[in-house]
């Protein structure tokens, strides 16, 4: 008996190693409720929720934070899942390495090496089209709930963000009317 509670002081005192006073940032589960809290109104995050904590998805992420991913952090100094990933994407005009940064993607053309920024302006509410020499506002997401988009012919179109609105910017991109019905 007294061996069984010695074991067990030593494995108690062995795994506060594991668990040293770091919080930690805990980047696993704030970028799914980060995610959650995007996709619509709060019925539909809520809905969202609901279903991620009943399949466990919540529950997973936060004990893989807590237990592996916050003492990755506190040993090493760097998170693994806040590290930027990198693609490689297969286009059909070439080969491409899409990488995710803080605040959007960059967009390399491998053959051509040429990068392109998409950045996420949170001010704004807009995402813009960045080179090295110019900056093109692409979508701006307005107060009232719809998004203006500007077509590379220098028009601009608002709509509301749901299927309909993105056939409308299909067919305006596309050249296709719809008034002649």
């Amino acid at each position: 008996m007294k061996m069984n509670k010695t074991l067990f002081v030593v494995l108690l005192l062995s795994s506060s190693l594991l668990c040293s006073s770091c919080i930690g940032s805990f980047k696993l589960w704030n970028g799914l409720k980060e995610w959650n809290e995007g996709l619509g109104d709060k019925y539909v995050n809520e809905l969202v929720f609901i279903a991620l904590n009943i399949v466990p998805v919540y529950g997973v992420a936060f004990f893989a934070d807590m237990v592996v991913l916050n003492a990755v952090e506190f040993w090493t100094g760097m998170n693994p899942i806040a590290s930027n990933k990198t693609k490689e994407v297969q286009g059909e005009y070439g080969n491409y390495l899409v990488a995710t940064t803080e605040n959007g993607y960059t967009i390399t053309n491998k053959e051509a090496n040429q990068s392109l920024d998409l950045v996420y302006n949170q001010e704004e509410k807009s995402w813009n089209a960045v080179t090295e020499s110019e900056s093109f506002e692409l979508v701006k997401m307005n107060d009232d709930g719809t998004a203006t988009i500007n077509m590379q012919d220098g028009t601009s179109m608002t709509v509301v963000p749901d299927s309909e609105g993105v056939a409308s910017v299909r067919a305006a991109y596309m050249g296709v009317s719809f008034a002649s019905r």
